[in-house]
């Protein structure tokens, strides 16, 4: 391996490595504050990785994180900050909730036609920021935002008894989906079941990975993300790739809540996961967009998760996991830009030593020729 690669996977693991170590410290200085061990909660919290149901809890709740990472990830590539993940992707369940419950479709259209149907919704709701971005210059993030408070209100409105809803005691949902709907798992016996649409989870990561780095799209998507006006120069239309980035975004949102909705609860009610799209924000910023940095990121929230609940049986508040999430996401942003500046200065000191050397080798070179001339 040449010495610039050696380096630029150096920074790249740098990052990630520096803000979990900072974060643990950090988190372990809170439980000393608290008088607590601040050893045992993570001793207690490994442990429980090694139990087989918690690891199926584990990959289930990974699998959406990282679906809504990626869909971050996205913007983030373009330089957009689509917060509206959230939003996107519980209206998209809803929707894909209320037509499986709906329409009753042999398996082999019902299941694509959920897919479909929580894509689109997902699309539709980024693109309504994406045409505000390009056309008033309103900027995604207060959009997005206010999309997800709407987003909310929809909800709302289509939980109605009179509209899609059906009430179940003090439980507003959906209805049941039609079994053509339900996608099944795969069976690890008393451990559980591992979501069959874990598989779409890693087929988007590896479909992530081909389109950015393989396609002209993609790097027309990562070059209209570094700058506009050189893009635009090479005969790229910024604004339809920010429309289009927001579109594949918002599509890819609609899909996070699909793993447990389809393997799982078959239904959209007041006790589906919320708070998903906000968590892949900082499981993207953890795993530096890359696809395979955010699946160890997303594995790595879904065990704090998963793990934490076992604290309350020792004495330990489980809210200490949430806590280190919290300081992974301001550690991932301190290290990133020192290792930013740290790569920066190498850079700049490598350069000046090429220059140097350069200097004296032609200082060398023209030395010879004066006394060859002479």
């Amino acid at each position: 391996m040449k010495k610039f690669d050696k380096e630029r996977v150096l920074l790249a693991v740098a990052g990630p490595v520096i803000a979990l170590a900072v974060a643990f410290v950090l988190s372990a200085i809170v439980l000393i504050a608290s008088g607590k061990n601040p050893v045992e909660p993570f001793a207690l919290m490994f442990e429980q990785a090694g139990f087989s149901d918690i690891q199926v809890l584990i990959i289930n709740q990974a699998s959406m994180y990282y679906i809504a990472a990626l869909a971050v990830a996205i913007g983030f590539r373009m330089n957009l900050f689509n917060i509206g993940v959230d939003g996107q992707y519980q209206l998209a369940a809803m929707m894909a909730a209320i037509v499986g419950a709906h329409a009753d479709l042999p398996a082999a259209l019902q299941i694509p036609l959920l897919l479909l149907t929580a894509v689109l919704t997902g699309a539709f709701w980024s693109g309504i920021a994406g045409v505000l971005k390009v056309t008033r210059g309103v900027s995604e993030v207060v959009a997005t935002i206010m999309l997800n408070a709407i987003a909310t209100s929809v909800i709302g409105y289509l939980w109605l008894p009179d509209v899609f809803g059906v009430k179940i005691g003090n439980n507003n949902t959906t209805g049941e989906m039609h079994e053509s709907g339900w996608v099944p798992g795969i069976d690890m016996g008393a451990a559980g079941e591992i979501y069959g649409l874990v598989v779409l989870a890693v087929l988007l990561g590896i479909g992530y990975w081909i389109v950015l780095n393989r396609t002209r799209f993609g790097f027309d998507l990562r070059a209209s993300g570094a700058s506009e006006s050189a893009a635009a120069a090479s005969g790229v239309n910024p604004k339809r790739m920010v429309l289009t980035a927001m579109l594949i975004s918002g599509g890819l949102a609609g899909l996070a809540g699909l793993p447990i909705l389809l393997g799982d609860t078959h239904t959209f009610s007041l006790n589906f996961p919320t708070g998903i799209g906000f968590l892949g924000i900082g499981i993207a910023l953890l795993g530096r967009n890359s696809p395979v940095g955010i699946a160890f990121a997303a594995l790595l929230w879904a065990w704090l998760d998963k793990a934490s609940p076992e604290l309350d049986f020792h004495g330990y508040d489980k809210e200490i996991a949430v806590i280190m999430q919290g300081l992974i996401v301001l550690s991932v942003v301190v290290s990133y830009e020192a290792v930013r500046e740290w790569g920066l200065r190498r850079q700049q000191r490598r350069v000046g030593a090429e220059l140097a050397a350069g200097h004296v080798l032609g200082a060398t070179d023209n030395t010879k020729k004066e006394v060859a001339g002479r």
